[in-house]
């Protein structure tokens, strides 16, 4: 069980919720139970494999670990998460002065692919 739900975010590229993995990962094991999917995320965090995406507003979804530095968008329409590659680079020009950046999170909103059609 644990391999198909690892399996799920490997040939996933976005964040995904435990409702979602769940609903992925009954693909390939029919009857498969949310509270093994949660206990199964846990234990992926646990080790290193996956990592916690906190979008305000909504309940954590998770991705691969190890992942270059990145931001995401999310569809108002789906709530889906999606990843976007890269950053925009040096914040310093919007932090006043005498603050210091140390870190940060970029979040779109919007409308994706599928729900824009």
């Amino acid at each position: 069980q644990r391999d198909a739900i690892q399996e799920v975010f490997e040939q996933t590229d976005r964040p995904l919720s435990p409702d979602e993995v769940h609903g992925l990962a009954a693909k390939a094991i029919p009857g498969i139970g949310i509270a093994t999917v949660y206990r199964n995320i846990k234990g992926l965090l646990e080790g290193g494999i996956l990592r916690t995406v906190e979008i305000p507003g909504t309940s954590a979804r998770n991705e691969l670990a190890g992942m270059a530095h990145h931001h995401h968008f999310q569809c108002n329409d789906c709530d889906k998460v999606f990843d976007i590659p890269g950053c925009p680079g040096n914040l310093d020009n919007l932090t006043p002065p005498g603050f210091e950046v140390s870190s940060h999170n970029i979040t779109l909103y919007g409308k994706c692919h599928d729900c824009n059609d």
